[in-house]
């Protein structure tokens, strides 16, 4: 699970990215997964939440048509885990970056070079109802941002994408009264999100829909949650700032089911010299 090499081919047009929590990527096969793939086709699809390894999935899921694809599982089976679907071979595929054997192998981070920007996908932690997980969280969390940051400081563009499971305003989710106690919502894990903001990363989308509440990513299984848009903001696009001209646009596709969590989408024009 090291690195693997690829080439790059000029287009001077769009790059499509898609970040999802498909919460089982096995289910969310059954639940249209491939169909919504096969309608969609980004250019670059960050999985998180895969719970498998990869000699659980099926060909077509191995290696869907048209795409190359990266798979970071986690040692214990059925958890965590993400993945990498892109049209492009990036250049490199890291998913041992941090080099701490207790962040690596729980399978949560995939860092791909994809020459004009480096993709950071990212299943951040969950802090645990009884909260003892937090400060795990905050620790792996901080060691992403430290590694992004050190690759932004030598002059590259970077993207922190994924499941990052903290809502950091009022505006991103519907109760936030109610959960002000529960983990997604601590003092601590929103403080974490604004010292992001606070080094010079971007939260695309909501700098884009500043003011707008009502934008989830996530919703409870309990009847009737979703259909009511009772929910949480918790995935997001985190950009260096010199990404920022570049981007089209940045949006939630709430209508594809499948998962707890709907796709997120970013858009960004191209300098000739990422996708084919």
């Amino acid at each position: 699970m090291g690195r693997r090499e690829g080439t790059l081919k000029p287009k001077p047009d769009t790059i499509r990215l898609v970040s999802w929590n498909v919460n089982g990527l096995r289910a969310c096969v059954r639940k249209g997964f491939l169909s919504w793939l096969q309608r969609e086709r980004p250019d670059i699809v960050a999985l998180q939440e895969v719970r498998a390894l990869p000699e659980q999935l099926d060909p077509e899921l191995l290696r869907p048509d048209s795409y190359s694809a990266y798979w970071n599982p986690a040692a214990r089976k059925g958890y965590s885990g993400v993945g990498l679907l892109s049209k492009q071979p990036p250049l490199t595929v890291e998913t041992r970056a941090l080099g701490e054997p207790s962040y690596d192998s729980e399978g949560r981070l995939i860092v791909s070079d994809h020459g004009d920007f480096l993709l950071y996908s990212v299943y951040f932690p969950n802090g645990g109802r009884d909260l003892q997980r937090v400060p795990f969280k905050l620790e792996f969390s901080e060691a992403v941002l430290q590694h992004a940051g050190r690759a932004r400081a030598t002059g590259r563009s970077v993207i922190i994408c994924g499941d990052v499971n903290t809502a950091h305003h009022e505006i991103d989710l519907a109760n936030p009264r109610s959960n002000s106690g529960n983990t997604g919502f601590l003092p601590e894990e929103r403080a974490w999100v604004s010292s992001v903001l606070d080094r010079g990363w971007i939260d695309i989308f909501r700098t884009l829909h500043p003011d707008e509440p009502g934008h989830y990513t996530w919703w409870s299984n309990r009847r009737g949650v979703r259909e009511r848009n009772i929910g949480w903001r918790i995935d997001y696009y985190l950009i260096s700032p010199d990404l920022a001209p570049r981007v089209v646009s940045a949006g939630h596709q709430t209508g594809v089911l499948g998962s707890d969590h709907c796709p997120i989408e970013l858009v960004l024009q191209s300098n000739g010299q990422s996708q084919p």
